[in-house]
């Protein structure tokens, strides 16, 4: 690999140093405002805490045991406002030393210092691999044992091998700014896993728009992983998630232009959840459409939810767009979305995510 690609490479394919802190040390708090600096002093005051008060620089500097520091931030986050929270720079300097030029860089806001002292585990999960896939099949609306796609879906493991759901390892991973590294495991659990399970009908995988730079060099090792375990290339259907997508109309263009030069195909994931549906469908032009699971849910019961999919159902026919109803989980669910014209069905009424993937069961309601 080129000096310019690993340069590219190098933010999603390595991992930060974990925030390791078990000696003592000061935690510097520079606050915003003059109400908050007091009002924090005053919660030191009447807490009994140790602490250096500044009030030139509207800066409270305590000392804490380096293990104690991410409840103490805890704390001092609840007496604040979410605003003063977010606005308060701080800075952890083991020691009894006062920050020096060198540890600026390190300064961050208070709910960034909190998220980093609770990332370890997920920088050990990322470094120790124990980042894994299941697998919900999408079937044929019309005939549900017809299996047409598999969907991975991210899981994590513990280390005794218990499993951790996606919305905690995303929402850490977000605030941790480790979306980079999480978007790329499962992007390759996902295609390894599945040639592991020897699974034969196309691939659905998720990816998130706002954690690629630069396809070309971001997408290149997820490529080059599908290459390696032989699955065509016409088997990979790439899902942008709607809700997650990028605001940048050229950046989602470009990412869709290289999958689909690679002979990927595209689909356009939770349409109905967000509020630029058709702008989507017009710029992105995608292959397939997934129907977001709570425009589905009780579908045959809401007159308002029914049109809107009757209307997205028709303008997918006219466009030559397939589609999948998400969250189908209901008999009459799936009636009504059969009854209309859907292409796909996926939810707990077919079969949940499984490694291996499930049996699906027939459905003729």
């Amino acid at each position: 690999m080129s000096q310019t690609v690993s340069k590219s490479c190098e933010r999603c394919q390595s991992l930060p140093e974990k925030l390791e802190l078990e000696g003592p040390g000061r935690l510097f708090l520079w606050l915003p405002l003059g109400h908050s600096y007091g009002k924090l002093v005053r919660q030191m005051g009447d807490s009994g805490r140790e602490h250096q008060a500044m009030p030139q620089d509207r800066c409270v500097a305590v000392r804490l045991e380096g293990a104690q520091l991410s409840a103490f931030v805890a704390d001092v986050m609840g007496a604040l406002t979410g605003e003063e929270s977010r606005a308060t720079r701080a800075l952890f300097v083991e020691g009894e030393g006062a920050p020096g030029l060198g540890d600026f860089p390190r300064v961050g806001s208070l709910p960034q210092l909190f998220t980093i002292t609770r990332s370890g585990w997920l920088v050990d999960m990322l470094a120790e691999k124990r980042v894994t896939s299941h697998y919900q099949p999408i079937v044929h609306a019309k005939d549900t044992r017809q299996v047409y796609a598999y969907e991975a879906l991210l899981r994590g493991l513990e280390r005794d091998g218990a499993l951790v759901f996606p919305g905690k390892m995303l929402t850490l991973a977000r605030d941790a700014d480790l979306l980079f590294q999480l978007d790329l495991a499962a992007r390759l659990s996902a295609v390894r896993e599945a040639a592991r399970l020897g699974l034969k009908v196309p691939l659905f995988i998720n990816f998130t728009p706002t954690a690629i730079y630069d396809p070309a060099f971001c997408l290149r090792s997820t490529v080059a992983a599908i290459s390696e375990v032989g699955i065509p290339p016409s088997h990979v259907v790439f899902e942008i998630i709607e809700s997650d997508h990028t605001p940048d109309a050229n950046h989602l263009k470009s990412l869709i232009a290289y999958y689909r030069q690679a002979g990927f195909r595209v689909a356009l994931d939770d349409l109905g959840a967000g509020y630029s549906s058709l702008n989507l469908i017009h710029q992105l032009r995608p292959d397939i459409m997934k129907l977001d699971m709570e425009l589905i849910r009780g579908i045959h019961q809401d007159s308002y939810k029914a049109s809107i999919t009757e209307k997205l159902l028709e303008l997918a026919q006219k466009l030559g767009i397939l589609t999948v109803a998400e969250g189908i989980e209901t008999p009459e669910e799936l009636r009504w979305v059969r009854e209309h014209g859907v292409d796909f069905v996926q939810g707990y009424l077919i079969a949940r995510p499984a490694s291996p993937p499930a049996s699906v069961t027939p459905h003729y309601y």
